[in-house]
């Protein structure tokens, strides 16, 4: 009796002492064990085109996990079948994660639909639970996956537009104190609710989805055509705004395993190549500004002049021709565009190509932006300033080149590009982005000398009759440049560039187009390969933006003395 006493009262006393004396403190461990924080998704941010059609949405799915903890064993069997059928798994693979205790969470399935995991959770399968998530879409094929990107499975962003505005898009996850009941399901604590989730910003884009998806089908169907490498468009407006930016190859943003690097790459700035014929305009830019010479300036051009060791010629033999300026830039004559280059010189060439973009980023700020080549004149050899006049030894990307046509369609004035409209707030407040840079690069008299030139480039005595548009007036230049093949060191067997720039209405430019081809099979000339995808993506632009067709017949421009 004495003994019993004594353990009676050994007991009693830790009784007093755990549930009197330390009570609060195994009350909190206690919780310790049933409680945790846990994140809160939040809502991804919407991209948009310019007048608010989705390009990127997110939706609300559901994350299956299981617990591998609370799994009974008579249900382990039943859970394996159901899991690996549901969600299209190796069981096998199912069984490892039933069976990796001590784990506590082993995802099974992302991006389940709400209805499929409500269907799941009405089979009452003791440890096995789900917690709520957001699935990216891109709910239309747009063509400008090259643009926007895409996010990872933790929904943050990757490549493109996606990556780039991260900060603005992601918002901020909330977090919330949950207990695990005995099933390991994770019941949402009153009052446990320690931080609200913030969603992400909507952002809006200047794209016009109808025109990027146009031309991006346009793009695509020429390249197969002439068997080309890849491809390039860039649609703007003459003050900077990018209405349509596509590449070929390109991928699906909803099945990236299935894609290259090469694919998701947004070719439209990460590949430069010499222009050719599309730089001649600022050559003529440079003359007419400096005063060296007028539209209607002749000159004496060959088909063949000799400088240093090397022999320029234009694309076809012809006698030698008086040309004027304009008549240099309607037919594409290389010679001539020497002469006026060699008039200019370096010095002045060079700070022209650099005043329309050349060299520089475009402002647009997207990954893997190739800025380009263009080196300074005390680095120029014998024969450069020769080639740089009409277009070879220097390189650009597709938004440089169509900023610079932008810059003479909007008289002379140079808007930074951009792509981005403005941040909406999800509550009624849009805020439109910051104002771009703006410069004057040339008269506003030497910008429209500049437009009825390259309009008679697509007149019947131009290089790009197959650019017209009917109804409208159009301006424009051809480019067809060699490629320089890293494997010989020089151009032969590199193939062509081929492109066609130019804009329309010419008298009253509302949008500029820029087609790209990178080593057509055949027609690899820029006004047979590329000035026919202009004038029908042109075509559609002007139709979609609700661009009346002008009531004015373009000027008499003489092209020969």
């Amino acid at each position: 009796m004495i003994l019993m006493a004594a353990v009676m009262l050994i007991f009693a006393g830790r009784l007093v002492q755990i549930q009197g004396f330390q009570a609060a403190h195994y009350a909190d461990a206690a919780s310790e064990v049933r409680l945790s924080t846990i994140d809160i998704p939040t809502t991804r941010g919407d991209i948009t085109d310019v007048d608010g059609d989705l390009l990127a949405t997110s939706v609300e799915v559901r994350t299956v996990y299981v617990d591998p903890v609370h799994i009974r064993a008579k249900q382990r069997d039943t859970i394996i079948t159901e899991l690996a059928q549901r969600f299209d798994l190796e069981p096998s693979e199912v069984a490892a994660k039933v069976d990796a205790q001590p784990s506590r969470y082993e995802v099974i399935a992302r991006g389940v639909r709400p209805s499929e995991w409500r269907e799941l959770a009405e089979l009452d399968l003791q440890g096995v639970a789900a917690n709520p998530d957001y699935e990216r879409l891109y709910p239309r094929q747009t063509g400008a996956a090259d643009l926007i990107g895409f996010v990872g499975a933790d929904n943050h962003g990757l490549e493109g537009l996606e990556a780039v505005l991260e900060d603005t898009l992601a918002g901020e996850p909330g977090k919330q104190q949950v207990e695990t009941g005995a099933d390991g399901t994770r019941i949402p604590m009153v009052g446990g609710l320690t931080k609200e989730p913030v969603p992400g910003k909507d952002v809006r884009l200047t794209l016009d989805r109808d025109i990027q998806w146009y031309a991006q089908q346009a793009l695509a169907q020429r390249v197969t055509e002439l068997g080309a490498v890849r491809g390039s468009i860039v649609v703007m407006r003459p003050t900077g705004q990018v209405l349509a930016m596509a590449n070929t190859p390109t991928y699906d943003p909803s099945d990236i395993a299935d894609s290259t690097p090469e694919q998701r790459s947004n070719g439209a700035v990460a590949r430069a190549f010499e222009p050719g014929s599309t730089s001649k305009v600022i050559t003529a830019a440079a003359a007419l500004e400096e005063g060296l010479a007028e539209p209607d300036t002749v000159y004496t051009v060959p088909d063949s002049i000799s400088r240093y060791d090397q022999v320029f010629r234009d694309s076809h033999t012809h006698p030698t021709q008086r040309l004027t300026l304009n008549g240099i830039i309607a037919t594409s004559s290389n010679v001539g565009a020497i002469k006026v280059g060699e008039q200019v010189g370096a010095e002045r060439l060079y700070e022209y190509l650099g005043k329309f973009g050349f060299g520089q980023p475009t402002g647009l700020d997207l990954p893997g932006e190739n800025t380009g080549i263009l080196t300074p004149p005390q680095e120029w050899w014998g024969t450069q300033l020769a080639t740089i006049s009409y277009g070879q030894g220097i390189s650009v990307n597709a938004v440089q080149m169509a900023s610079a046509y932008a810059t003479i369609a909007n008289d002379g004035v140079r808007v930074e590009p951009t792509v981005i409209a403005g941040i909406d707030d999800g509550v009624g407040d849009f805020t439109s982005s910051s104002n771009p840079e703006r410069a004057r690069v040339i008269s506003e008299e030497t910008a429209q000398q500049l437009q009825l030139m390259l309009e008679a480039v697509t007149s019947e005595e131009g290089t790009a009759e197959r650019a017209q548009v009917a109804g409208f007036r159009v301006a424009g230049k051809t480019g067809t440049a060699d490629r320089f093949n890293p494997q010989t060191g020089t151009y032969q067997g590199g193939g062509y560039t081929s492109s066609f720039v130019g804009f329309a209405p010419a008298q009253d430019p509302q949008v500029v187009v820029h087609v790209v081809l990178e080593d057509p099979g055949h027609d690899y000339y820029g006004g047979q390969a590329a000035a026919p995808t202009f004038a029908d993506v042109t075509s559609f632009a002007l139709q979609t933006l609700k661009v009346a067709p002008p009531q004015t017949e373009p000027p008499k421009v003489r092209l020969f003395e």
